[in-house]
């Protein structure tokens, strides 16, 4: 369940500095040697606080104090019937709900109430549902804008958290649209306990989404590459096939009609081929996914350059 920003009391810092912060009385403040507090710059949008080092950002401070920490990109919202059709535009990954199903299990097995990270849960992920309704389960998210999901805002290349904090981190859809991924993954490790848990889905097939806010792909052995000091509890495909054929054909219409209403349209003409991906094997699913994932462990042994080659699961 969602916990609140007082349950982050000591665990706050500066991701500039790394000094102690608190968030109180609607402002951030910076802990003094002698236990009291004094205010320091960093504002605040909407009760939340936002804990961005700017000047190394893609994030602008007064683009952000003038939206009030809006997101970027707009965020639709859906009447019944457009739910429906995103229903079949996007169904939800059965993999993510097994493999958040097994997130749940593995935290549990290491703590009796754990404490988990969402990078850029600005919204509820799709297939997340179990982890955030499980009450044992405390859920700390922050996201580049905010909304009533998130704690705070920041910049995940430096996550404003004390070392060794958390019992496990959820950067889902996320990495493609950071501009340096190894360095938010070594963030999510520093932040993580050790033994902690890491489950990440990152497109690998996909087209451009989210406009200037979209940078990079990657493969199943280059997402098991990129958390390479992580022991493998699981990695594979994330959406086959069959769910990147439909991006292909949107993509393809909209280009051709210069359309993105004519694109939504013929991929929903295609939305039985998602239908596919059940019947396609692991190994073929892995070379032509749309979207990757990987759970793991903190560890202190890295995968070597020979170990990822051995690594590869595809059907070449």
């Amino acid at each position: 369940m969602l916990a609140s920003i007082q349950d982050l009391d000591g665990a706050l810092q500066s991701p500039i500095t790394g000094e102690a912060l608190k968030f109180e009385n609607g402002r951030v403040s910076r802990r003094t040697s002698v236990g009291g507090s004094e205010p320091c710059d960093f504002p605040v949008a909407r009760g939340k606080p936002v804990l961005i080092d700017f000047a190394n950002s893609v994030i602008r401070r007064e683009d952000l104090e003038t939206t009030g920490a809006e997101s970027a990109i707009e965020r639709p919202r859906y009447s019944f019937a457009t739910k429906l059709i995103k229903s079949l535009l996007s169904p939800e990954k059965k993999s993510t709900r097994r493999n958040v199903c097994r997130l749940i299990s593995e935290l549990k097995r290491r703590s009796d109430r754990p404490r988990v990270l969402v990078i850029g849960g600005g919204s509820e992920g799709q297939g997340m549902k179990a982890l955030y309704v499980d009450p044992d389960v405390e859920i700390f998210a922050f996201d580049i804008y905010s909304t009533p999901q998130v704690q705070f805002v920041a910049d995940a290349h430096d996550i404003p958290i004390i070392d060794c904090y958390f019992d496990g981190v959820v950067v889902q859809a996320v990495l493609e649209h950071v501009l340096e991924p190894q360095r938010v993954v070594d963030e999510i490790r520093r932040v993580l306990k050790p033994g902690g848990l890491v489950y990440a889905e990152t497109p690998f097939m996909q087209q451009v989404h989210e406009g200037a806010y979209d940078f990079t792909r990657f493969t199943e052995s280059g997402h098991r590459y990129l958390f390479r000091r992580f022991a493998l509890i699981d990695s594979g495909a994330s959406g086959g096939p069959g769910r990147q054929l439909m991006w292909a054909v949107d993509y393809f219409v909209r280009s051709v009609f210069r359309s993105r209403a004519a694109g939504k349209i013929a991929k929903l003409a295609f939305f039985w081929a998602v239908y596919f991906d059940a019947i396609i094997p692991a190994d073929y699913a892995i070379d032509g996914a749309s979207g990757v994932y990987f759970l793991g462990t903190k560890s202190d042994q890295a995968v070597g350059p020979d170990a990822i080659i051995a690594h590869y699961g595809g059907a070449q």
